[in-house]
């Protein structure tokens, strides 16, 4: 989600899909860019690793339930390849929209530069206390292997895509492309593997997003080599 395009282009997307999506209902029509690039934390949070060759990442995360402080927020974990220093993204997760006024969850993966595919909310509905895992693998020349889990409501998505990419950063993130963050209290990522070993293995640099001068959110340690959690303090 390094930039989050809703609406037409998301509609647009959809098309090459393999099960139905449809665009973040709570924020059709509104298109969003982060504030700056994501190096030093800004609109990113959370923990990237750099160097070369990324195969894969991976975490867990329960969704958690989020108060809207505006009609601007809107913030997503997911897991990644690139992005970090790279024109690339891969990616997966949960957005929590809040252009209605309250707080919409809805999953999704993207394949920057190409517009966001969110999945329908009907067949991989995401509430808050939802137990979510997520995964980017690297499977073959320019192929990609996205997969969201959602265990408390029994659901599994799994697509490949094609992308040139340069593999030179591994991400398990929170995100706000408004730079406005919803209340989201804490989320705690566990079981975070980069490569198919523990996070802290790749000696990730921890992330906090800011806006305006503002800390946004805290990145704590990393617990036991694989958990850390953000904790939202400011919109």
């Amino acid at each position: 989600m390094r930039r989050f395009l809703i609406g037409a282009a998301a509609l647009a997307s959809a098309a090459t899909a393999i099960a139905p999506v449809a665009p973040a209902a709570a924020a059709s029509g509104l298109s969003f860019r982060p504030l700056s690039y994501n190096t030093n934390g800004y609109n990113w949070g959370g923990e990237a690793a750099t160097g070369s060759g990324f195969s894969s990442v991976a975490a867990t995360w329960t969704e958690p339930s989020a108060k809207c402080n505006s009609t601007n927020d809107l913030y997503a974990p997911w897991v990644g390849i690139d992005g970090y220093g790279s024109s690339t993204v891969e990616q997966t997760g949960v957005a929590t929209d809040c252009s209605s006024g309250s707080p919409v969850d809805q999953a999704w993966y993207e394949m920057y530069p190409a517009s966001p595919v969110y999945l329908s909310s009907s067949s991989y509905p995401v509430k808050a206390g939802d137990v979510i895992h997520a995964s980017v693998t690297y499977s073959a020349t320019n192929k990609y292997k996205l997969t969201l889990n959602d265990s408390t409501r029994n659901w599994t998505y799994t697509t490949t895509k094609s992308l040139s990419a340069s593999r030179t950063s591994a991400e398990v993130i929170i995100e706000s492309p408004t730079g406005a963050y919803p209340n989201f209290g804490t989320v705690n990522f566990s079981s975070a593997t980069i490569n198919g070993k523990s996070l802290s293995s790749s000696s990730p640099t921890a992330l906090d997003p800011s806006s305006n001068g503002i800390t946004e959110a805290h990145t704590s340690a990393i617990s036991g080599g694989t958990s850390f959690s953000d904790k939202y303090l400011h919109e």
